[in-house]
């Protein structure tokens, strides 16, 4: 079964601060603000929510498929997605443009100050459903707006079940827009902000909510996740990690244990549990790209903690 992803790759360019904002940031002079930090650690990280996803559900022996939009600074990414072995069949570049990025500046209190550069990812409306044949289940997660309101509505219209995963784009879409996304997919996932955001929007409950599709799964970081489906609220506790280094990327290895529990046929419990393993697995790594598990190593995991097998 191959799984169509949609959504960004990305480089996160990750810089530390060695002192703290706050001693730089004068609030009287906050409408003059002009501030420059010194940042001799850094680190590039390879990511974007189509990238992490296909890779942590390539640990467990997914089908990922990738459909995304890179620029011209792409081939260092493309080289690692081919040895990997992730296909980038439908990853097009865009000529004359950059590859999506975050530069994230990092202080000693752990604030973040953040840019982000859509670049090619703008375009990624120029990439079709249609032309990934024999995708079978597929995501909707973060990318140009327009990209995703015409990937859910090719999913719905070719018949293929899709999870609606707006994260940080929820922002860019109206109460009626996003209702039709939730009309067009067959489930979707939100952290506990997103979920109140798409509320408040939509003018509806969760549970309201919940009945446009299949499944509703809602996260909640240390407390655990909720899916609603079947009439039913599964709570799904939160898998302790062996550390906690690096929140980054966590939820989008959740996310591919969503799509790997559907695509096998798991019930709801399972499902979350397994997608629940994955984000644990994940925050003791550095980025979203850089934990490494065998897949019967994660399936003895997933024993140990939850004292049953997964297949």
């Amino acid at each position: 079964m191959s799984i169509l992803i949609c959504g960004s790759l990305a480089y996160d360019n990750i810089m530390v601060f060695p002192d703290r904002f706050r001693n730089h940031i004068l609030p009287e002079q906050i409408h003059i603000l002009n501030v420059a930090f010194l940042v001799p650690e850094m680190r590039r990280e390879y990511g974007g929510c189509a990238g992490n996803i296909a890779y942590s559900l390539n640990l467990l022996g997914g089908e990922a498929l990738i459909m995304a939009t890179v620029g011209d600074d792409a081939p260092a990414y493309l080289e690692r997605l081919d040895r990997l072995g992730l296909s980038r069949a439908h990853v097009r570049q865009v000529p004359g443009t950059f590859t999506a990025q975050a530069f994230i500046t990092t202080d000693l209190d752990d604030n973040q100050i953040t840019a982000f550069h859509p670049g090619a990812m703008s375009f990624s409306h120029l990439n079709k459903v249609e032309h990934a044949t024999g995708a079978t289940l597929g995501i909707v997660a973060p990318d140009g707006r327009e990209g995703m309101l015409q990937h859910a509505r090719d999913f719905a219209a070719r018949g293929i079940p899709f999870i609606f995963d707006p994260g940080q784009g929820l922002p860019m879409f109206n109460g009626e827009e996003l209702l039709e996304f939730m009309r067009l997919a067959d489930y979707a996932c939100f952290n506990d902000y997103e979920a109140k955001l798409l509320s408040e929007r939509c003018g509806r409950s969760i549970e309201q909510l919940a009945g446009e599709v299949e499944a509703l799964v809602v996260t909640r970081g240390g407390l655990g996740s909720l899916i609603y489906a079947q009439g039913r609220q599964f709570e799904i506790p939160c898998v302790e990690a062996e550390q906690v280094v690096d929140p980054t990327g966590c939820g989008d290895a959740y996310r591919a244990g969503l799509l790997f529990g559907i695509s096998k046929g798991f019930d709801w419990p399972s499902t979350g549990r397994l997608a629940s393993l994955m984000g644990a697995l994940k925050i003791a790594q550095r980025g979203g790209q850089n934990h490494y598990f065998e897949r019967g190593q994660i399936e003895e995991r997933y024993r140990q903690t939850f004292g049953s097998a997964l297949f």
